[in-house]
């Protein structure tokens, strides 16, 4: 069993990776996702690389399952039982307070009615008191509605059952009692067991809202591995940017929420220490959308906490900014004015090159137009483009604007570019961070021909364009860890500080991420666990997470100070001040375990000879068709070089390199861009 195989099911493409372990060689390719049935569209991408099944050793894929069926609406019937006098904790949520001056601003609808919110005798204080005993009665009640209407999940939020989760417990074992297995229940202080009650109901409501949609999918695929003879375990990525098997996926489907995307961020992180380049910034452009994350100091930027469509979400998540920008982004006429994206052709119709019934104008099409796409070569060869199709569909928003069509495929990319270069630009100032300080390391199948333009934009001199960049996400996936994280409140000032409550408390989260790892099958000498303490200034609102290098280090004289040393070092570096010797308070404790896997590293390749002579066409840059050179990336052996303009396509995706920048091939058989930095970032730096 020697193949290791990782997939990530897109809007448009799902991407294969598989990794010979045998030979070392690395294979990647893509096939149209299939909306109606992702788990068909698994067995049509395996199809495609004839791989005999009773060798596959690893299988881990990026699911879009959960997150599609939030962003769509088209989540389950979901009732909340917490409690008494707390009804409304969720629909209130935060007041208007993310956009207090924009009179605009709606919040979202949240998933959950307020007739589906019950509430239920039994109380905890703050200190983990009980005041007032279940009211079992109500809960049978409430489990004869959930089957009287129809139901489909249950989550439980009570009041404080971060520091006791016994009503919640009991509970839960009366709901299965009632409700059997037809019925998914989600308990808070399993999914978020940390304060803020508004968000710790959001996050199990969220949990509840899109946990049967990934079920169903995830026991579909299980089912149709077994019926193929692939008897291996199902793996999959989560919002942390960490592999786990199906099983805990079953158990804790929002962790798979942004499962695709965090697969490019993952590869990031491997990209960064291979290159030595400590910080990155990942640009992953799909047919669909555009996704920003950033590596920093070599690892993934990762909150404890993070939003999706509006909605707060208690659990460790790559930070990902995400816009409707891609391939497949619609260009549109509003007013006298150009328009571009969000809405996207998809896989069906598709852009009009496509050939499947699109007729609007695409980024895609646009690209087409400008002669930046080889017809022949597109997706491997594996699809023929009708560029003839593309003129037209450019053509005719072209003469709605009243403008030359090679004049607006240029628009339609220079406004794509600047809306992609905004989404950075958001990401980077949250960090207090110029862009111009980060290589930029673009992939996707869209990705590598807008990177250098968006690099231009924002100040980046240099741009990595990995091996495979189309599927580079599903080969982030096969360079990521197994990983679990662990969360405790945790409430103390600097003066009130009990290190040795501290020190036991960790060696607790410590247990339980040994116990995770031992399920997931990670041998003892592959694991590692890190701890980390959330800490803030007194009567701040938000927190960050500082690290504990060693559990025995708690324990040692002046740890205490230590810790303020730290935040202060982390309040610096993220806000550009620290106020030394303010009072701190400690909020939570958080433990991640780490479970080490095989990498899909093939062998460094020898440097080759100069570059064949290329092909040379016209091509479109700034207005002006150049002649450029063509030429396909498996010709650039490891030192090549070639000055722009040129385009280098490859089966999953295209390269494009503008004029006064130069490409070389590292030894890693990456593609380097070098281009030369504006005159005024040169100012700035």
């Amino acid at each position: 069993m020697t193949y290791r195989v990782a997939m990530d099911i897109g809007g448009t493409f799902t991407d294969v990776v598989t990794f010979d372990a045998a030979s070392r060689q690395v294979r990647a390719g893509k096939v149209l996702t299939t909306p109606d049935d992702l788990a068909r569209g698994v067995f049509d991408a395996l199809a495609s690389f004839r791989l005999p099944f009773d060798e596959v050793s690893f299988f881990v894929h990026g699911t879009t399952q959960g997150l599609n069926a939030l962003l769509e609406r088209r989540g389950a019937d979901v009732l909340i039982l917490t409690s008494r006098g707390i009804g409304d904790v969720y629909r209130i949520a935060r007041g208007n307070r993310e956009r207090l001056f924009d009179l605009h601003y709606r919040k979202p609808e949240p998933l959950v009615a307020r007739d589906a919110i019950v509430e239920v005798g039994g109380r905890f204080d703050a200190s983990g008191e009980e005041l007032e005993p279940l009211d079992e009665d109500a809960v049978r009640l409430a489990a004869k509605r959930v089957r009287d209407e129809g139901f489909d999940a249950v989550a439980v939020c009570f009041l404080f059952a971060f520091r006791d989760a016994e009503h919640e417990r009991r509970t839960g074992r009366i709901l299965r009692e009632e409700l059997g297995d037809d019925v998914l229940v989600v308990l808070s202080h399993e999914v978020a067991p940390e304060w803020r009650e508004y968000e710790r109901t959001s996050t199990t409501a969220m949990e509840a809202y899109t946990g049967p949609s990934v079920h169903r999918y995830l026991d579909k695929i299980e089912a149709r591995f077994t019926d193929k003879g692939l008897n291996v375990p199902v793996h999959v990525m989560q919002s942390s940017g960490g592999l786990v098997n199906a099983g805990f996926a079953r158990r804790h489907p929002l962790q798979t929420l942004l499962s695709g995307p965090v697969g490019g961020t993952m590869g990031g992180v491997a990209v960064s220490r291979l290159l030595d380049r400590p910080d990155v910034i990942c640009i992953d452009m799909g047919g669909t959308s555009f996704d920003v994350s950033l590596v920093m100091d070599h690892e993934a930027d990762v909150s404890p906490s993070g939003s999706c469509e509006g909605f707060p979400v208690l659990m460790p998540m790559v930070n990902l900014h995400t816009i409707g920008a891609g391939g497949g982004s619609l260009a549109y006429a509003e007013g006298k004015a150009l328009r571009v994206g969000p809405e996207s052709a998809g896989a069906v119709p598709g852009p009009a090159c496509y050939g499947r019934g699109g007729t609007r104008a695409t980024v895609t099409d646009a690209n087409c137009v400008l002669g930046r796409v080889d017809a022949g070569s597109f997706a491997g060869g594996g699809m023929s483009l009708d560029l003839d199709a593309a003129h037209r569909a450019v053509g005719a928003l072209a003469a709605e604007l009243e403008m030359d069509p090679v004049e607006l495929a240029s628009g339609i990319c220079d406004v794509g570019n600047a809306k992609m270069a905004q989404a950075i630009r958001t990401l980077t100032v949250e960090h207090g961070r110029e862009p111009g300080q980060f290589a930029l390391l673009a992939f996707g199948g869209a990705g590598p021909m807008h990177a250098a333009f968006i690099a231009r934009e924002i100040g980046i001199t240099e741009v990595v364009v990995p091996r495979f960049p189309g599927a580079f996400s599903a080969w982030g996936m096969l360079e990521s860890d197994v990983r679990r994280d662990f969360s405790m409140q945790f409430l103390a000032t600097n003066h009130t500080l009990d290190t040795r409550a501290l020190a036991e408390a960790l060696e607790q989260l410590r247990g339980q991420a040994d116990e995770a790892l031992t399920e997931q099958g990670i041998a003892p000498a592959d694991r590692s666990v890190t701890h980390g303490i959330d800490m803030r200034y007194e009567s701040q609102d938000y927190t960050l997470t500082v690290p504990i290098l060693e559990t025995d280090e708690v324990t040692g004289e002046g740890f205490t100070g230590v810790l303020e040393e730290r935040f202060a070092q982390a309040h610096h570096k993220r806000y550009g001040h620290a106020t030394p010797g303010a009072p701190v308070q400690f909020v939570a404790l958080r433990t991640t375990g780490h479970g080490r896997v095989e990498r899909a590293r093939s062998e460094s390749a020898a440097p080759g000879g100069p570059a064949p002579e290329p092909v040379t066409r016209d091509v479109v840059f700034d207005g002006v068709a150049r002649p450029t050179a063509v030429v396909s990336r498996s010709a650039l052996a490891v030192g090549a070089r070639l000055a722009g303009p040129a385009i280098v396509h490859e089966e999953t995706s295209t390269t494009v390199v503008p004029p006064e920048a130069e490409l070389r091939v590292d030894e890693n058989e990456f593609l380097i861009i070098t281009l030369a930095a504006r005159p005024e970032m040169e100012d700035l730096a």
